[in-house]
């Protein structure tokens, strides 16, 4: 792939052969949706050798795809008084209970009702810069759809403080899960590095070949019956969606997971059971340890109910 201003060339691989070009795009460019891709197309921004494609046109293996994108536009993320469960809060740490639906940071197709929105709001100008105007203050994030303990920085320093401990794995951050199928064991460990999915770009896998280095200490809090558990994930690496993958290889993946698990949730849960319960870590300024439990959430605990009947 190689990019000059705002012309991108991309050359077909052989794994994309005869596909049609909006998918094939998707899977190369996937910090961009596929409306959007299918909008350049429709504007003509989308060539080879000259010609303008259609969104329907597939592809042939080696051909150059030339794709003229747009200047990106000037984003300002908008304050909005959204209420923040607070764990936490000094002048150089916030710690929220993040509850599910709720995207962290502001990316394509969320640019309203972020945490970021609700942070910009509550601390006013008061949030680290490193990560740029849409991810102010954010240190790591979690899923959408996943509850939980999240740290935000107030100030630069705070921000690298914390960045090197999370690249130096001394975080601590322990995650509760509901998952399919009962555990013969008590605990385990996964080790096995994870990266993009070959095949599906927006997807991540075990991935041997290009993958990062990843582990998942798990132990099982109840078995309930023979069809799910209740576990407790540790995390000694943060990669993205990494328990979710990490069970779903054991044939344990997550309760409402739709992605890694079974393609239809019978429990209406909208997303997987995973709730970041447990963040611990060195305190910037003080430099003693904290540690803060998110509380478990209603849907978690109504469901763990169901599941002991």
């Amino acid at each position: 792939m190689q990019q000059m201003q705002n012309l991108m060339k991309i050359e077909i691989e052989e794994e994309y052969d005869d596909i049609r070009i909006d998918k094939v795009l998707s899977a190369y460019l996937t910090e961009l949706s596929r409306t959007y891709i299918q909008k350049l197309i429709e504007n003509g921004n989308v060539t080879i050798s000259g010609n303008v494609l259609k969104t329907n046109y597939k592809v042939s293996a080696g051909q150059e795809v030339e794709l003229l994108l747009p200047e990106p536009e000037t984003l300002k993320v908008e304050p909005e008084n959204i209420p923040l469960d607070i764990l936490y809060e000094d002048s150089d740490v916030i710690v929220i209970n993040k509850p599910k639906n709720m995207v962290v940071h502001p990316a394509a197709g969320h640019y309203s009702g972020t945490l970021v929105n609700a942070l910009l709001y509550h601390c006013k100008d008061s949030l680290s810069g490193i990560n740029g105007i849409m991810r102010p203050g954010i240190v790591h994030r979690i899923d959408k759809d996943t509850t939980g303990a999240l740290v935000v920085c107030k100030n630069d320093i705070a921000h690298q403080f914390l960045a090197e401990q999370l690249k130096e794995h001394s975080i601590t951050r322990r995650y509760e899960a509901i998952v399919y199928h009962s555990f013969k064991e008590e605990e385990g460990r996964v080790d096995a590095p994870i990266g993009r999915h070959p095949a599906e770009r927006t997807k991540m896998a075990i991935n041997y070949k290009n993958g990062k280095d990843a582990i998942t200490n798990y132990r099982v809090i109840e078995n309930l019956g023979n069809n799910y558990a209740h576990i407790e994930c540790r995390l000694e690496t943060g990669r993205t969606h990494q328990i979710r993958v990490h069970m779903a290889s054991l044939n344990h993946p997550l309760v409402g997971d739709t992605v890694y698990g079974p393609g239809k949730d019978s429990f209406g849960l909208e997303g997987q059971t995973l709730h970041a319960k447990i963040l611990g870590f060195i305190h910037p300024t003080t430099k003693e340890y904290m540690e803060f439990e998110a509380p478990t959430p209603d849907y978690f605990t109504k469901l763990l109910q169901k599941l002991r009947r």
